[in-house]
């Protein structure tokens, strides 16, 4: 956890002016945490990252978010330190913190019904920017779990008393039966990778904004694009074809044409609904039981079975099903 006391640190580091104070944190990710500065200059966003920090990784990633931005797509810009680098440690000797700043944004809730069609056209704006991609598509977004992890953590679920085992041991089948579907994506560029809900928010004076950029990486603009259709789509095929054909009309490359163009949104939503299980496996505490069980609930509640990717497939029939680019 970041301390508050690091604010002046943080500051100076990135010549954001003085009397600078934290407060938060104010949301909470699987890759960080986020806090708000406060100095006599403005508020920025400052992100203090969880785990190993991949330093080569976040300049790309930087990189990549100021050409988007440069495209227009409604982003915070990304701060780099007095000397030009994108992380700072702060916070004295190890242990310490290692830390990013954006440019700060009023958001407002998450919320899943924002308008498809601006989803659609604001998507195609990013995958327009070809920018090549480094290295290979990350497992998280299209490996299968399998049926003999799930079948292990059910059993370990079970002998444990989680009250979702039942329920998991029952989709079980169906998560199986759509992992058939996966595909390696084949027309892969650097696409955002992690455009939920949580970061793609209305702001206070009416507009969308894309936010963590940190997962930006390989991927299909296509297998991006299933996944988006899905999450906004909110399962009405009147709102899942208005994104796509926004999107089309925009001159997004993507295209939905089969099942394996779900595989980003198959493949991800298993992955945190496995990583849920075994962090609530591994709590040590009631509270973190609750935090973990919410990422296992939310595949249950909205669970993406084979049935899920048909009615995706069959909302957006007939508008193009080609390869684009």
């Amino acid at each position: 956890m970041l301390d508050p006391k690091a604010a002046g640190e943080i500051a100076r580091a990135f010549g954001l002016g003085a009397n600078a104070r934290l407060e938060g944190p104010v949301a909470h990710g699987r890759k960080g945490e986020v806090w708000r500065l406060v100095t006599d200059e403005g508020r920025y966003a400052v992100k203090a990252l969880f785990g190993t920090v991949f330093r080569e990784r976040a300049e790309r990633d930087a990189a990549y978010q100021d050409v988007v931005r440069d495209t227009g797509v409604p982003m915070p810009a990304v701060l780099r330190t007095l000397s030009g680098n994108v992380l700072a440690d702060v916070g004295g000797p190890p242990p310490n913190a290692t830390v990013r700043v954006y440019e700060w944004v009023d958001i407002l809730e998450p919320r899943r019904d924002l308008d498809p069609r601006e989803i659609g056209r604001l998507l195609a704006r990013v995958h327009n920017v070809e920018a090549p991609a480094a290295g290979t598509v990350d497992p998280w977004y299209r490996e299968p779990v399998g049926p003999q992890v799930w079948g292990e953590l059910v059993e370990a679920l079970r002998a444990e008393d989680a009250p979702f085992a039942t329920d998991l041991a029952a989709l079980v089948p169906q998560l199986v039966a759509l992992e058939q579907t996966f595909e390696v994506p084949a027309d892969v560029r650097t696409c955002h990778c992690d455009l939920w809900a949580d970061n793609v928010r209305a702001t206070r004076d009416g507009g969308i904004v894309l936010l963590d950029w940190e997962s930006a990486g390989p991927e299909s603009p296509s297998h991006e694009l299933g996944m988006v259709v899905f999450e906004y789509g909110l399962g009405d095929p009147a709102r899942m074809l208005d994104l796509y054909a926004a999107y089309l009309i925009a001159g997004g490359p993507g295209r939905i044409s089969r099942a394996g163009d779900l595989t980003m949104l198959g493949a991800t939503s298993e992955h945190l609904a496995e990583e849920g299980c075994r962090r609530w496996l591994s709590a040590t505490d009631e509270g973190d039981r609750e935090l973990a069980a919410a990422w296992v609930e939310w595949l249950l509640h909205e669970p993406i079975t084979p049935a899920t990717v048909a009615d995706v497939l069959d909302a957006v029939a007939g508008l193009g099903g080609s390869r684009g680019a």
